[in-house]
């Protein structure tokens, strides 16, 4: 259901706190806007339409295009704008490495990191920043100097939000033991890989559910790597897009709405088009019968192992 916030916007997916803000369920992670980086105009107006469709929870990075995406999203959300803007420290963007990014687990590069945030977004501060721990694959791992104790981290974090330099805590790639622990930092979201096939986590997201802590999953459809499941390629989940005349996308991402109260979403995308889709996520309607079938395809996975991180060789 779509509310009405009190800029007049309607609020895709309905609406759920994060860091003691009230925001539409269905958010933006800006991620893919890179591709845009010979027409940075094409991607600010990708931003601007979801802001006009009612997203108030855009999710960025300054390691996204070193520095790009931020920029853009300067450009689009002016500063007096209340959306919630998130991003995101523990890893730098890394241009010629062998990945997109390296980790940058350290206090002090945490902080630098926040400062880079700052400035690539334009702001004096930013609402809600998470730590992202590679502690869970696929994708960074830390070794060496960059094994860093979760506690000399969290400090590091409170200073910032102390200092005003950030006004929230969140938390990214993480197991449910390092969610526990964190809590008494005070913690506003946990982003952490999860969707109809992955429900590894559900033991924190039900964590986070009784903690008052927002939910944010990301490979809401499967992983962006190579050689993983999709959500899209699923009979269930295929079948039930026909019979409501919806895409399969649409259907994993309005599972996920109707799974917990708390899950906020923040599909990605570059393209206008598939922003609209994912915005009227927030219309769609299971039934009991749907939810049931597809609330099966996954159920397994609650017990699966929690795959340390790695950068899977054929996505290099």
């Amino acid at each position: 259901m779509n509310h009405t916030a009190a800029t007049g916007r309607p609020r895709p997916g309905g609406e759920a706190d994060l860091a003691g803000r009230s925001v539409a369920r269905i958010g933006y992670g800006a991620m893919q806007l890179e591709r845009h980086r010979r027409d940075p105009a094409a991607g600010v107006a990708v931003l601007r339409r979801a802001l006009e469709l009612g997203v108030d929870h855009i999710d960025t990075a300054d390691f996204y295009g070193a520095g790009f995406v931020n920029d853009l999203v300067r450009r689009a959300v002016p500063a007096d704008d209340r959306t919630v803007i998130v991003s995101k420290v523990g890893a730098v963007a890394d241009p010629g490495g062998p990945y997109p990014m390296r980790p940058a687990q350290r206090p002090a590069e945490l902080r630098a990191a926040v400062e880079d945030n700052l400035r690539s977004l334009g702001r004096e501060s930013i609402p809600v920043v998470n730590l992202r721990r590679l502690e869970i694959g696929p994708g960074l791992a830390a070794e060496g100097d960059q094994v860093v104790d979760l506690d000399d981290q969290l400090a590091e974090m409170v200073a910032l939000r102390d200092e005003g330099k950030i006004d929230a805590i969140g938390l990214s790639a993480v197991t449910v033991e390092t969610l526990r622990r964190a809590l008494p930092a005070g913690i506003a979201c946990v982003q952490n890989p999860y969707n109809l096939l992955d429900r590894r986590f559900e033991g924190a997201l039900e964590l986070a559910r009784r903690e008052g802590i927002a939910w944010v999953p990301f490979f809401p459809l499967g992983s962006a790597f190579p050689g993983f499941a999709k959500v899209t390629d699923q009979p269930a989940v295929t079948a039930v897009a026909a019979e409501i005349g919806v895409s399969a996308a649409q259907v994993g991402l309005a599972w996920l709405l109707g799974h917990a109260p708390g899950i906020l979403l923040i599909p990605g995308t570059g393209s206008v088009a598939h922003l609209e889709a994912n915005v009227a996520v927030g219309e769609v309607r299971l039934d009991e019968r749907s939810t049931a079938a597809l609330d099966a395809v996954g159920a397994a996975t609650i017990t699966a192992p929690i795959t340390p991180p790695g950068w899977p060789a054929e996505a290099r």
